[in-house]
């Protein structure tokens, strides 16, 4: 019989990480700086009772801190170019590989990032965090409370990036993160998020409900336009979104055969906030960016937003507890209050066959 691997000891690392001392670990887990030092050194085999208190200091599982190390990945790759030749960097296992993030800072995640490293030399080795992480690509401009939520759970933590929805199908596609969020599909064409799967990826793949949300056009309140009609025949400056995106697809319908806008925005809070600059007048945003903005918000159509994953990953236990959290009671609570969002649907499941 082959021995087993030996248990890893990630004491000092995620310590370190969040840049405690000895003394301030010790303090949290109540137990003496001494037993720290002991410990991190392999001098000292931690009670049960100490690793339990250590695990619950540094907010993560018992496994992550003294489990057994991770089979190593086949690869390592860049989500995508870093900007910076030394790039801060989020760390994720995904699809058998291990693939680095270039750190953003967004309002859709607030994640420390992982480390730092040179483009062009020696990739990093897989992080503590790698196998605990993940990714979801997605715009909905509330990913944050589900960030939040997901991340009380232990151990585990939700990476977004912020992705219109045909870019984070390719994502999925590429094996470079485990979800992808849409929201094509509206009252009139209510199966559009699936046949984008079943085209883009094909079968094999599912489509979590995350909620039914608002879409139209945020205007500058000094415009005083009450209607879709009026706002077409202004002389109005449009702010766009990229093609490919569900927003484009909602203005492209409401100009017909006019020319898009040249100016772009890639996300929707981006669009709310080109409006509320002044530099321009309207654009297609979700409700709940319109009025954060203070901006008047005439409603066009009520989309579904859908989160896919591989059926293959139902049982991973990341996408278990994603599915817990989306189906909690305090999930739905936070999420049904906001405007234009409505939950009635939220946590079903739909296969991709």
């Amino acid at each position: 019989m082959a021995n087993a691997q030996p248990l890893v000891n990630g004491v000092k690392l995620l310590r370190t990480q969040r840049g405690w001392t000895q003394a301030q670990l010790a303090e949290r887990a109540g137990i003496s700086r001494t037993a720290v030092t002991a410990i991190e050194g392999n001098l000292l085999v931690p009670s049960v009772a100490a690793a339990l208190a250590l695990a619950e200091a540094l907010e993560t599982s018992v496994e992550a801190v003294f489990g057994r190390p991770p089979t190593p990945a086949k690869s390592t790759v860049w989500a995508k170019e870093p900007a910076h030749p030394n790039s801060p960097y989020w760390h994720a296992e995904v699809a058998g590989r291990s693939v680095l993030y270039p750190a953003e800072v967004t309002p859709m995640s607030a994640l420390l990032p992982d480390g730092v490293a040179a483009t062009g030399g020696t990739l990093p080795e897989g992080s503590t965090m790698a196998g605990e992480t993940l990714v979801i690509a997605c715009c909905d401009p509330a990913a944050g409370i589900l960030a939040s939520l997901f991340g009380r759970g232990g151990g585990l933590r939700l990476l977004v990036l912020p992705r219109s929805g045909r870019q984070a199908i390719d994502l999925l596609k590429r094996g470079l993160v485990h979800m992808a969020g849409l929201h094509f599909s509206t009252s009139d064409e209510p199966g559009r998020n699936a046949e984008m799967v079943r085209d883009q990826l094909g079968d094999g793949y599912q489509l979590l409900r995350m909620a039914r949300w608002q879409e139209g056009i945020a205007v500058s309140p000094a415009r005083k336009l009450r209607s879709i009609r009026e706002a077409l025949r202004s002389k109005l400056t449009w702010i766009g979104r990229e093609p490919g995106s569900g927003a484009r697809q909602c203005l492209d319908r409401l100009f017909e055969s006019r020319r898009g806008p040249r100016r772009v925005a890639h996300h929707h809070r981006g669009v709310a906030e080109a409006v509320q600059a002044g530099w321009a007048d309207a654009g297609v945003c979700v409700r709940l960016v319109s009025e954060e903005a203070g901006l008047d918000f005439l409603p066009v159509q009520e989309e579904a937003y859908d989160v896919c994953f591989p059926t293959a990953m139902m049982n991973d236990r990341r996408v278990q507890a994603f599915l817990a959290v989306v189906r909690s009671r305090a999930y739905g609570q936070l999420l049904g209050v906001l405007p234009g969002y409505d939950t009635s649907e939220t946590g079903s499941l739909e296969a991709v066959n």
